[in-house]
């Protein structure tokens, strides 16, 4: 059985908006490099974190994003169209290559983070962990005598969540599993099943790493969609991504040594399938990997809010400015109600910035979250914008 048009439809639509969100933030960052983004003066008013839009068109075309002014204004335009963008004071819909200021929604806070969003975000945090993974489940595998790249039974997937702190239980590992695969982040190899807890084989159908062109965006809709698999080129293996919170070296690709084999990627804009089938049919595989306990927390021992707080405890509080750069920020937290820095990339933005293994996240930008959890604090980090400023506590020393 095939899936059906109107979920293929669905999937691909979920797909080109992921595609236009990581293009968006790519771009965003370059301009953040390039100083195009800054504070700006008009009418004795001063507007943070502005581009000029005829500079954003100016650099579009001299850094070829595109090919002319025209082709730029209609890129900007799509970015408009996906709430990437918009004008400083939300009064010009359509945008013009002129003196006016327009703001990324990422850098005022006005991005849209809905129900589709958190599980795009969710899968692009799935994706950074499991490349980095040194002894990574993402493996070439083989599926009715056909290798696949990357790929992972979905048993193993769920067992790396619940080893790795992902999810509470079996279960929730089960349904975030099923949601990634109905947002078109996921899907199996063959595009043939649903998500089980099984040994059908599954990949990411996004490569979030990769370095996308602008005229992507534009090029998507007049493309027809492929439905059989593709093979990905090196530009799609590309290890660079704005989004990682952490800088983590390039996994090195699992390759076996059979040369009777088809190896086989599936396509970043590969189709989802939706096909529904009785779990009876295919019924859950064994598990052959042991789930013993999450990764060992760094904190010599737990403190609570109240400690932290306590007059006259042994703790001191800094405010540090973390700018990210092109990989991120470098830094992970870990933990809930109070969060705490678990690791620190000694060449990355937070540790040139003080952060440092052991303090406790007491603000974000101005807000409060040491009693948050990991997950909601590292969405306020990953959404906000470039340049983050922290509250931390630390012991003294």
């Amino acid at each position: 059985m095939e899936p059906t048009s109107s979920n293929r439809k669905k999937a691909m639509a979920r797909q080109r908006k992921a595609e236009v969100m990581i293009a968006g933030e790519q771009l965003r960052l370059k301009l953040h490099d390039g100083k195009l983004i800054k504070d700006r003066r008009y009418h004795l008013r001063t507007y943070p974190n502005c581009v000029v839009a005829q500079e954003l068109i100016d650099w579009l075309v001299s850094h070829k994003e595109a090919p002319d002014r025209t082709t730029a204004i209609s890129l900007v335009q799509h970015l408009m169209d996906h709430d990437i963008i918009h004008h400083v004071c939300d009064k010009r819909p359509i945008f013009k290559d002129a003196k006016l200021l327009y703001r990324f929604r990422k850098d005022d806070g006005t991005f849209p983070i809905n129900t589709e969003v958190k599980i795009f975000m969710r899968g692009q945090q799935l994706y950074e962990h499991l490349i980095g993974d040194k002894n990574s489940i993402l493996q070439l595998r083989e599926e009715h005598g056909v290798a696949y790249q990357r790929c992972f039974p979905g048993c193993q997937l769920i067992d790396w969540l619940l080893q790795n702190g992902e999810a509470e239980s079996r279960r929730r590992g089960l349904d975030l599993c099923r949601a990634l695969h109905e947002h078109g982040i996921i899907q199996h190899v063959a595009k043939k099943h649903d998500f089980f807890d099984s040994g059908l084989l599954y990949q990411f159908c996004i490569n979030f790493r990769r370095r996308r062109r602008l005229s992507e965006l534009l090029n998507e809709s007049k493309q027809d969609t492929d439905e059989g698999t593709v093979v990905s080129t090196k530009e799609e293996t590309h290890h660079d991504s704005p989004f990682v919170l952490r800088k983590n070296p390039p996994q090195q690709e699992k390759i076996g040594s059979r040369k009777d084999l088809k190896q086989v990627t599936s396509g970043r804009r590969g189709s989802l399938n939706s096909l529904k089938l009785h779990p009876a049919e295919f019924p859950p595989l064994s598990s052959t990997s042991v789930v013993t306990c999450n990764p060992k927390s760094v904190l010599r021992r737990n403190f609570t809010c109240e400690e932290l707080l306590a007059p006259g405890a042994p703790f001191i509080k800094k405010v540090l400015t973390v700018i990210g750069d092109a990989l991120g920020w470098g830094f992970v937290i870990r933990g809930a109600s109070p969060c705490y820095v678990q690791a620190v990339d000694p060449g990355g933005p937070a540790a040139a910035a003080g952060v440092k293994v052991r303090q406790f996240v007491c603000q974000v930008n101005g807000q409060y979250v040491l009693h948050l959890d990991y997950r909601t604090v590292t969405r306020l980090v990953m959404t906000g914008p470039r340049a983050i400023v922290l509250e931390v506590i630390e012991p003294l020393e």
